[in-house]
This record gives structure tokens, sequence and C-alpha cells, in this order.
């Protein structure tokens, strides 16, 4: 029902609630007690009744049905949540979390939404990528400053997005590329508004790039621009948000480390940057 491609692995959500994965293991983001790669999908131990998954550089996130999140993998920055820095060959629970609705998996950080508008933070915290006001790595969740209303979160390589219920888009961490969004290049450990973007419904951060999709089916897309990975036809680099060329009645999208992906609602994919 559901899949996830992180940095070197792939993650797969079955109907009965069972998570799959397959690749690069050394780290145990594969979740099977082991650190052998897989070139076939094995199922993840000791998950059931997942509602949501997400695969980051090399830890993997799990979504129960009640609201608890449950991680595994490379935990070097406290990106697994358990109060703990060990790697993890199998899941453990995030955690101090409850009514979770939504998760996302960043290269070193991961976020999580509750059911109360708030979003939730932890592992690397270089640049202020989890928000809440400092650069201190965190081993379990703190709360995202600043933040209410929130209807969707991403996770980047080393920045974080949200979007609110009344259609902005917030973000916070590193900068260096205008990733963020608001006409500078200063890092933020807080949220900041992501400038001129109204009417959002979809945002997806990259490793260096952001995208967002309009109700009108346009796409946004701001950051670094090598390989074109904004789509606005040039290379130059963005600090607010450009339009992407060419591209109408998306319905999804989906930024990679250096390219991007767009869903049209005529079932045809298109994509644009790093062709390598």
């Amino acid at each position: 029902t559901s899949i996830s491609a992180g940095y070197y692995h792939s993650l797969a959500l079955k109907s009965d609630g069972t998570v799959w994965s397959w690749g690069r293991n050394a780290s145990g983001q594969l979740g099977d007690g082991t650190t052998e790669n897989r070139t076939t999908p094995i199922q993840v131990k000791n998950l059931k009744n997942i509602t949501s998954i997400s695969a980051g550089y090399e830890h993997s996130l799990a979504l129960k049905s009640d609201g608890t999140v449950w991680s595994w993998g490379y935990n070097y920055y406290g990106q697994l949540g358990d109060g703990r820095t060990e790697n993890r060959t199998t899941p453990v629970q995030v955690n101090n979390l409850a009514s979770i609705t939504s998760i996302s998996a960043g290269y070193y950080h991961s976020l999580a939404l509750k059911s109360d508008g708030t979003v939730w933070a932890w592992g690397n915290n270089g640049e202020g990528r989890l928000g809440d006001g400092t650069t201190e790595n965190r081993t379990t969740p703190v709360q995202v400053e600043d933040l209410e209303n929130i209807t969707s979160i991403s996770a980047g390589g080393y920045h974080s997005l949200a979007l609110e219920g009344d259609g902005t888009v917030w973000a916070w961490g590193r900068n260096n590329y205008g990733q963020l969004g608001n006409e500078t290049t200063t890092d933020k450990a807080i949220p900041a508004q992501v400038n001129n973007l109204t009417s959002i419904t979809s945002i997806s951060a990259g490793g260096i790039h952001s995208l967002a999709l309009k109700n009108d089916g346009t796409v946004w897309a701001w950051g670094n621009n090598y390989y074109g990975r904004l789509g606005d036809g040039t290379t130059t680099n963005r600090t607010t948000p450009v339009q992407v060329e060419n591209l109408e009645n998306i319905i999804s999208i989906s930024a990679g480390g250096s390219h991007s992906l767009a869903l049209k609602s005529d079932g045809t994919v298109w994509a644009w940057g790093n062709n390598g």
C-alpha cells in the first residue's frame, strides 16, 4: 500500500501491516536483525499494524496504527529517538511519542506530526534542522517551535518543511543554497515562512532543494539549482520559490537528492535535474 526509497535502501508496506526492505544494510536499516545486504525483500522483524513508512539516509521509520513510531538502522546522531546512539538492526520504539499521524526521515534527522498539529523532531540538529531553537543533537523527540495547525511534514537532507492548514509553508535548518525559501542564505533554528507561497497542498524536501504543489496544479521550487533540479530553465540557485516550467495538472511531487519528480492527473510522470 506504500513505498519509500532511502539513500541506500528501500521499504515497502503491505496491506497486512507488515514492512519489507531491501538494499544496503550496513547500519541495520533493513531491520531484519542483521547487517547483511539484501537483493530481494526481507520482512522487517517485530512490526505489525503499520500504517506509514519513511526511509532516511541509513535509518528507517514506521508508524503504527496506535500512533506510536518505531525506528531502526543508523543512530549515531540519535535519529532513532530511543534515547541512545547505538545502531539498531531491529525496530525500537521512539520515546515519548503518541497520537502521531505522519512521519518523515531525513538524512540524519527525523520528524513526526501529531494529531494536534504540532511537529516533533530528533536526531542531528546541525544548522537547526530540528527547529527547537538550538543546534544540539537530540536522542529523543523535541517539539518544533512556533508551529501549529500543521497538516504535512517533510524532512530533507539538512532542512525541514511543514505545511500549515492555511496553505502556507514553513522551513528551518540549513539554508546555504536558499532551500528555506525566505530570500536569505542564513540557517534557521526555528521555522520561518517560505516567501510568496499560498494555497499549497503538498510539500517535498530534497537534499538541498524544496518543492511545493499548489492547488491549481502548478509546482514551485527553490534552493540549489545545480543540474536544473528547480525546473525553471536555469541553473541559478533560488532563495524564493520559482514556478517549474511546462507543468500543469500535477497531483503529486517528490524531491530527490539532485533531481525532482511530478505525477500528472493523466497518470504520466515528469522529471528534471541530474540525469546521471
